[in-house]
């Protein structure tokens, strides 16, 4: 319920062409305890004066000059399509008249002349209405917001779980954490100037870290082996992807979907030499061919154990050299395109 001092500093809106009319509602409210009220004789100010005091009751004429009480509510009407509006309609008018306002938005009417109690009981009501309605809205706003906000942790902490995942991968393999923050914002930046959508940017940026989430799986006697792999371990070794798949396979997440994707595909070749399945093409999906450039471009410009950082410029000769057979031709060329924005997280090191 809503109570009497809400209802009598309920913010009232009269709209009549007949000055008399507006002193006689005005006195009836006022003598009742409504303290909040705004009138106006210009029909064509309506509009403006409904964005001012956002009203709790429109006290609405039909027969008014340059412009009628149903032309108001069809503004009104325009102005808030969802929002409840609550009209008072004063009229002289048949019932066909008054029948053919509620259908245009009225909620209900006020006979001329005015009856005291007439004129209070209908403004009290359709104030609560307005009132409870407001409540209402307010109360869905802030459920929603609390939702939005419980949904965004979750997906931070989801993110923040698989960002730590993924680094503790990376560790394993004598990483330092950066090279999955370098690659990942590498393969954003590509996978946008081919004409992924900011949220589809987003959504690779944050699952392209997982790209070697199966090197967890690799023996330390082998990923962690200081000089050349013979054949059989490297054969192990090609195996992350496979099993990093595994590891993030049989989820409806779209997230997880193309986490999946991208550590079973970031190692094959545009030519059909790379593995674990030696597909070729568009055969390899599109977040893997865009993860395999930006996991190249990284290691290479990175230092390892084994070997020195390559420049910026030789690493992207290298890329350039391998367009058509390590990759796809058309990435090569969009990555080459983003060099600028390429080079500023290359730089960030």
């Amino acid at each position: 319920m809503i109570s009497d001092e809400k209802i009598f500093a309920a913010k009232i809106l009269a709209i009549d062409d007949n000055i008399l009319n507006i002193q006689i509602l005005k006195k009836i409210l006022t003598n009742a305890g409504f303290i909040n009220i705004t009138a106006t004789t210009d029909p064509t100010k309506a509009v403006d004066l409904y964005k001012e005091v956002q009203p709790d009751l429109i006290l609405l004429d039909l027969n008014m000059p340059q412009m009628d009480g149903f032309a108001v509510m069809f503004q009104l009407s325009i102005l808030n399509p969802d929002d409840y509006l609550p009209i008072l309609i004063l009229t002289a008018e048949e019932e066909s008249i008054r029948f053919k306002a509620l259908q245009s938005g009225a909620k209900d009417f006020l006979h001329k002349p005015y009856e005291h109690l007439d004129v209070l009981l209908k403004s009290r009501n359709i104030i609560e209405v307005r009132l409870l309605y407001n409540q209402a809205k307010n109360h869905n706003a802030s459920l929603e917001q609390q939702i939005n906000e419980r949904i965004k942790e979750i997906r931070d902490t989801r993110l923040d779980v698989i960002h730590r995942l993924a680094i503790a991968a990376e560790l394993r393999d004598a990483g330092t954490g950066k090279h999955i923050y370098r690659m990942s914002k590498y393969s954003q930046i590509l996978a946008m100037a081919i004409g992924f959508s900011k949220e589809q940017g987003e959504l690779l940026l944050a699952t392209s870290p997982l790209h070697d989430v199966g090197k967890i799986a690799i023996p330390d006697s082998i990923l962690l082996k200081p000089s050349g792999l013979d054949p059989q371990e490297f054969e192990i070794i090609k195996t992350h992807t496979t099993l990093g798949a595994k590891m993030l396979s049989g989820s409806e997440s779209v997230f997880l979907r193309m986490a999946e994707s991208i550590a079973l595909s970031h190692h094959e070749k545009w030519d059909g030499s790379g593995y674990p399945r030696g597909i070729k093409g568009d055969e390899i999906p599109l977040v893997g061919r865009i993860c395999a450039v930006a996991d190249v471009f990284d290691a290479l410009s990175s230092e390892r154990p084994y070997k020195k950082a390559w420049t910026f410029e030789e690493t992207m000769g290298e890329i350039k050299k391998l367009k058509g057979t390590h990759f796809d031709p058309k990435l090569v060329e969009a990555f080459e395109d983003t060099a600028k924005a390429i080079k500023e997280v290359y730089e960030h090191k």
